[in-house]
């Protein structure tokens, strides 16, 4: 289930299906219906999970149907993935737990992420369940993680707590659970405060080479 909220032009997209917030083809298309929305009025879009959830990556149900359809879903994901690095808007994380696989991805393309403080771990798990990064994932991964921690945050498969998962690229800062919100909210109102068009343009200068490649890999 995602909730969409708008108040003074800036939109919160709330993930909560009860259980992992698993990144299947319903997600990804309320996703996409949340973002047509959003893209014609909001200044600023937030997304959030639920208590101790942010999202446990792709529907794994859905892999095990075979090669063609995890590929139908990772590549789905993959535009998923792709139009919220490119978003024009600002676009803010409220991470509330656990952000594994494609969840850590949602991190790694959205401009600002705020994380509780908590017990929870965030990252790419792919190596540890015999898995191939699909390339948007490299992507995002070469984008936001250090140069020098990449081995082991992409083939070394590590999982991290929030404040681990500050120095590796994931998150930007962690917070207090109960601060979350009026963080991310705070962050929201400065940023879709700015003038004219310079956030998206810049956003678009430094992230274009990556999304370029992005797009080109999605089947």
């Amino acid at each position: 289930m995602l909730n969409y909220m708008e108040e003074n032009q800036i939109v919160t997209l709330s993930m909560n299906d009860g259980k992992a917030n698993a990144v299947s083809h319903a997600f990804v298309d309320d996703m996409n219906r949340a973002l047509d929305q959003a893209e014609g009025s909001a200044k600023a879009i937030i997304i959030e999970g639920m208590p101790g959830k942010f999202s446990a990556g792709f529907d794994l149900e859905e892999f095990k149907k075979g090669p063609e359809a995890t590929s139908a879903l990772v590549n789905k994901g993959g535009r998923m993935l792709h139009r919220i690095f490119t978003l024009p808007q600002p676009v803010i994380a409220a991470v509330t737990g656990h952000a594994i696989a494609a969840g850590a991805f949602m991190l790694l393309a959205a401009d600002v992420r705020v994380g509780v403080d908590g017990q929870y771990k965030i990252g790419a798990n792919e190596s540890a369940i015999g898995m191939t990064l699909p390339r948007f994932a490299s992507e995002l991964i070469e984008y936001r993680v250090p140069r020098h921690q990449i081995d082991q945050v992409a083939i070394g498969a590590h999982l991290y707590g929030p404040n681990e998962a500050v120095a590796k690229g994931f998150i930007d800062e962690v917070v207090p659970a109960e601060q979350l919100a009026e963080r991310t909210k705070a962050i929201a109102e400065q940023l879709a405060g700015y003038p004219g068009g310079g956030y998206a343009g810049n956003k678009h200068l430094f992230r274009a080479e990556y999304a370029d490649r992005i797009l080109a890999s999605l089947g």
